[in-house]
């Protein structure tokens, strides 16, 4: 037996056991194909969450016998690549983070001296390239693919930051925007760990630029990571601190508006209509701002958006009639249209789809959820494949019915690593 039979015999899925020991679902998947071992402290909170000793855990994982010895630090018998892009980017995060506290914390004069004589990147240029970045993650099927070269101007960026003359601010603002798309990247392929580091190095970085619009956005990315794990009051508490912050920034931008629209999911989910309304108004006073309310990167919210969030906040309430005219209107938009965001058009499929598991409809069941495999599937978004995992949650009697057991059988797939 493996450590993945171990697992299924005890009935965990990965999401569960990775819940129990405080790491990411994808780290389950590395130990249980080989890529990687446990730490040595990781190894008994496993093997308690799988009632083993330690000497059957090594069997399990096709350890030496010695291998529960190893003392505290060392590395795994199989570390991952030194070119692994997890890697590399979290180092590139501490030294961006290490360079641009040290370059924030002296008088520019002194800052400059540091890096005379020394040619490097125009800040214009990484502003200009992490918008072409936003723009390429958008329009991607699979979010992932952007990784590589996300990885690649981090390190650029790093360099920068390393021999900049001047001010910093510049460059320290294009870290904060592209540690909020590296985020993104992680976020939805279900990373959360590097997607929450993500987005505190980000609302860090924002801080030492003195960019209070991108610093409250790395605090609403960071709620969506606390609200994926249920966390509903800890994303309110960050979404308050992010108000204060949109508060302070620029008031022709629509953070505020963006900020008030995650706040109503966090009331949705926590069952509080009024609340929930009340945000939803204060978000849709984005229709009221211009075209250049948004950049295209790391703020989108433009209210294009409105009606699908609308109608989710309504599935979360139970106000079934209101969501499905809300969700309707939205899959009208251009946007949303067959061939357009697989992402968005999915997750408003999804929530059709829950309309229709409320209403014990497996009619609507089947013919929504069933595009919205597809287009997870097309796409390969871990967002996605949560999203229509939480679904099967609403299946109740209805996962009798041999469409829907084969609908609840193509989703189990897309959770398989």
């Amino acid at each position: 037996m493996g450590l993945a039979e171990r697992r299924r015999a005890l009935g965990y899925s990965q999401e569960k056991l990775a819940q129990l020991l405080g790491v990411d679902r994808t780290t389950v998947g590395r130990w249980e194909n080989g890529r990687v071992h446990p730490q040595p402290l990781q190894r008994r909170g496993l093997a308690d969450a799988l009632e083993v000793s330690l000497e059957e855990l090594n069997a399990l994982l096709g350890l030496r016998r010695d291998a529960a010895r190893e003392p505290v630090g060392h590395q795994p018998s199989e570390p991952p690549n030194a070119g692994d892009p997890d890697d590399m980017i979290r180092r590139a995060f501490l030294r961006i983070l290490t360079v641009s506290g040290a370059l924030t914390a002296l008088p520019a004069a002194e800052a400059e001296a540091l890096t005379e004589g020394v040619r490097s990147g125009v800040p214009a240029d990484f502003a200009r390239m992490n918008s072409h970045l936003w723009q390429v993650y958008q329009l991607s099927r699979c979010k992932g693919a952007v990784y590589p070269v996300v990885r690649d101007q981090l390190a650029t960026l790093n360099e920068a930051l390393a021999v900049h003359r001047g001010s910093v601010e510049p460059l320290l603002h294009a870290a904060a925007d592209l540690f909020q798309l590296a985020g993104e990247v992680a976020f939805d392929a279900g990373r959360y760990s590097d997607a929450a580091a993500s987005y505190a190095l980000a609302a860090s970085v924002g801080r030492d630029a003195r960019a209070y619009d991108l610093w409250a956005c790395a605090l609403v990315r960071h709620a969506y990571v606390d609200m994926s794990e249920h966390r509903h009051h800890q994303a309110a508490q960050m979404l308050r601190a992010a108000e204060r912050l949109a508060a302070r920034g620029d008031q022709s931008l629509s953070t505020c508006q963006w900020v008030a629209s995650v706040q109503a999911e966090v009331y949705a989910d926590l069952g509080d209509l009024d609340a929930c309304e009340r945000a939803m108004d204060r978000a849709e006073a984005v229709l009221d701002l211009g075209a250049n309310s948004v950049n295209g990167g790391w703020l989108r919210f433009d209210g294009a958006r409105l009606a699908e969030e609308r109608g989710s906040r309504y599935v979360q309430l139970g106000r079934l009639d209101l969501a499905e005219t809300a969700l309707e209107q939205a899959l009208t938009q251009t946007a949303l249209a067959p061939g357009q965001s697989y992402r968005r058009r999915g997750a408003v499929l999804t929530d059709m789809a829950a309309i229709g598991a409320k209403r014990r409809d497996p009619e609507q069941i089947v013919a929504c959820g069933k595009e919205a495999v597809s287009l997870a599937r097309a796409s390969d978004s871990g967002y996605l494949a949560r999203r229509l995992r939480g679904l099967c949650d609403e299946f109740g009697p209805l996962s009798r019915d041999h469409r829907v057991a084969e609908l609840g059988a193509e989703i189990a797939a897309l959770s398989t690593p």
